[in-house]
């Protein structure tokens, strides 16, 4: 390490973002960039430690103490290369990863963990400003053919890795797009779909074909696909939300999160137009069911487009304000988590569970919640309502995001008969395929709903298994 003692001379120093009064005001990134000098400073702070716990516990295994140095030292193009040996699209993971490995960076024992997320994605965009990113298709190509189904991270990764292995990868995109839940899920005020159409250029410019509107199982058939291809990779996410069934469920003004995030991003793109049809915030009276970050999305959705006023609760306990002795460094650590989102303006409630919804008519009027209190024995937690709490919160627009159970069964995996797991994902084995020869899944599809970086993981993984089972087979 070029300043083993950096650390103790550099404070920590975010980028920072934009006032809340004028990133309210439009669907722009809200984070901040540090100058180049500030940047490499922060890189200065990496201890290069014996055992890097930040590389442990990273699902992509980032060499970061290794890109942190370069990037110290003012060398930016090494480092670039350095993250795009483990991670296909770092400039997605800096902008919207949630940091385990600051989590378990040693300097978090003091609560000051190096800025590696931002050191990440500043790495990224100077390697696109100066140039060092370019098309670089294989020079050799292996004949084989590859359909990735599903254009999320997962199958962005998996057709990436595949394609630079020299197989000739087509990736098929239900949607009108490609992105998938990167596109229509995160709100352009995290991510900036520009930066998801500059990585697809370039991959299409490797050699890649990406067909949108290619909805395999509905207007596609799915034994059409195998017939065609050598290797399938089904790469769909879950996207099957979990819903609330309560008393009044089917009244208008109940959405799923998801729906609502969509329709935004679409008119952001210009593909759609605000109609009476639309999900709209609009002088409402929001109330967001589910804490997470799926919530949070819909908190800073909902403030943009000018709601009344927004509520966010969740069935569990407020989390603590530092870790718990049963949550010790370097685990991920359980505390609250404010967003940019709820900086901007936001009720947050804990220990609450939705009874019912009222309404006048058709129309939900208010949600009846209750107070609950959580138990913890022998490792399981049990619920109680707290009798004598109920009340109605008065809402115009419920959003439900309360996470995803599955992938969609129907269409693609029934057509092909795939067999799923006890939870109703993709079932895989140690080689990621699944009990249909030369069909393979990754990613939220046969994982279950989790982090972006988790899915590119997963994806790249899948493509070192395909790889393998077509120059074997």
């Amino acid at each position: 390490m070029a300043d083993i003692t950096g650390f103790l001379k550099i404070k920590r120093k975010e980028a920072g973002n934009r006032p809340v009064h004028e990133r309210i005001c439009d669907f722009s990134e809200v984070e901040q960039t540090l100058n180049s000098e500030d940047r490499m400073l922060q890189a200065s702070r990496c201890m290069d430690c014996g055992v890097p716990f930040c590389h442990w516990s990273c699902p992509v295994d980032n060499l970061i103490p290794e890109w942190n140095d370069l990037l110290y030292k003012g060398d930016w193009r090494h480092a670039y290369d350095r993250i795009i040996s483990t991670n296909n699209f770092p400039e997605f993971t800096g902008r919207i990863c949630p940091a385990c490995c600051e989590h378990a960076c040693v300097l978090n024992i003091s609560q000051e963990p190096v800025t590696i997320r931002e050191n990440e994605v500043a790495i990224a965009e100077k390697a696109f400003a100066e140039g060092y990113v370019k098309p670089s298709p294989p020079g050799i190509r292996s004949g084989r053919k590859v359909a990735v189904i599903g254009s999320g991270p997962s199958g962005m990764a998996a057709a990436d890795l595949l394609n630079k292995a020299g197989h000739l990868v087509t990736i098929f995109e239900k949607d009108e797009k490609a992105g998938g839940l990167l596109r229509y899920g995160i709100p352009d005020f995290k991510l900036s779909k520009a930066t998801i159409d500059r990585r697809l250029n370039l991959m299409v410019a490797d050699g890649i074909i990406i067909r949108t509107g290619a909805h395999v199982g509905k207007n596609i058939t799915a034994q059409e696909i195998v017939d065609q291809f050598d290797a399938v990779c089904i790469t769909t996410g879950a996207a099957h939300p979990r819903d609330l069934l309560v008393e009044g469920r089917e009244f208008c003004g109940i959405h799923f999160a998801m729906d609502f995030l969509t329709a935004q991003n679409r008119i952001n793109e210009g593909q759609i137009f605000v109609t009476g049809n639309q999900i709209i915030a609009e002088g409402k009276r929001v109330l967001i069911i589910g804490g997470g970050d799926t919530g949070s999305d819909c908190v800073g959705t909902a403030i943009r487009q000018k709601a009344a006023s927004v509520t966010q609760i969740e069935i569990l306990p407020k989390p603590p304000l530092i870790r718990t002795p049963d949550n010790p460094w370097p685990y991920n650590s359980k505390v609250l988590k404010n967003t940019t989102s709820h900086e901007e303006g936001c009720e947050r409630l804990w220990s609450l569970s939705t009874v019912r919804f009222v309404g006048d008519g058709q129309i939900t009027r208010g949600a009846e919640v209750e107070e609950v209190e959580w138990e913890y024995h022998s490792g399981k937690s049990l619920m109680r309502p707290i009798p004598g709490t109920r009340r109605v919160i008065e809402t115009d627009l419920v959003l439900l995001a309360l996470g995803y159970l599955h992938p969609v069964h129907e269409g693609l995996l029934y057509e092909l008969g795939i067999e799923l797991d006890d939870r109703g994902n993709v079932k895989t084995d140690e080689n990621l395929s699944t009990n249909r020869h030369k069909v393979f899944a990754a990613g939220d599809a046969a994982c279950g709903a989790s982090l972006v970086v988790n899915a590119i993981a997963s994806g790249r993984e899948a493509a070192r298994k395909i790889d393998l089972f077509l120059r074997t087979a």
